[in-house]
């Protein structure tokens, strides 16, 4: 029963994405309809981000230092380790999975909410395609802003490593920084914000999801906010261990 539910629900949301992803009726409302969601969803978040990722780097490199403090080890591999472990997984997967609480709550409760007081209905009463006008700008949108939130989730881990550097006698900054620099692979960049991108999509359209299909009142959408973290959370784990057998191999 599980298996055959869970095949139907698949099957919905393929035709759901594909009405989203058909051409807008007008370019101009979507471009600005975009513009809009970049700064609601991405925008919005850098804060968050940048919060986050400060008091994450500054963890793992005190955690690095702890555990391995030998005299076998090289002093610098503080800074490499902290270094590999915010490109190869911090700054993409559990940045998104933070995401889709925040970004992802949000989608499926407006769209919950627009769905439940009758405005999608009204929408395809006027012949609009509510999907693709009201799901697509925020798909584009946050996929399309989500390089930019890795970036400041590289940099502002990287920061709080070097903050306790400065600030305790842990390790020192000279060594710290070489170790960033040491070894460097630039594949890593690119494998994280390639992942980031999957990530994003499995977001916003698992969201949007939840919430266009919500039936009841408050409480529906409540339970629909829910289901879309969960959700886009379990899929994103399983995107993530995918991707890194295809791209690590």
């Amino acid at each position: 029963m599980i298996l055959v539910n869970s095949i139907s629900r698949f099957g919905k949301y393929c035709l759901f994405i594909s009405e989203v992803f058909k051409k807008p009726s007008k370019w101009k409302v979507f471009f600005n309809r975009t513009i809009f969601e970049i700064t609601k969803l991405g925008v919005d978040s850098i804060p968050l981000v940048i919060i986050i990722s400060l008091f994450i780097g500054s963890v793992i490199a005190i955690q690095m230092q702890l555990n391995i403090s030998s005299p076998l080890i090289p002093t610098y591999s503080v800074g490499l380790a902290t270094r590999e472990i915010i490109l190869l997984e911090f700054s993409n997967s559990i940045l998104c999975l933070i995401l889709a609480g925040k970004v992802g709550s949000n989608i499926a409760s407006e769209i919950g909410t627009m769905r439940v007081t009758e405005q999608i209905d009204a929408l395809d009463i006027m012949g609009v395609n509510s999907a693709n006008f009201l799901v697509l700008p925020k798909v584009v949108g946050f996929i399309f802003f989500m390089p930019v939130l890795v970036a400041f989730c590289i940099a502002t881990s990287m920061l709080g490593g070097y903050l306790v550097a400065v600030f305790t006698d842990l390790f020192s900054v000279s060594r710290y920084v070489y170790g960033i620099q040491a070894m460097f692979t630039e594949w890593y960049v690119w494998y994280g914000l390639i992942k980031s991108l999957f990530f994003a999509y499995i977001i916003a359209t698992v969201s949007s999801f939840c919430g266009y299909y919500v039936k009841g009142g408050a409480l529906e959408v409540g339970k629909a906010s829910t289901n879309a973290v969960v959700s886009s959370s379990i899929l994103i784990l399983l995107t993530d261990v995918i991707l890194t057998k295809l791209m690590l191999q």
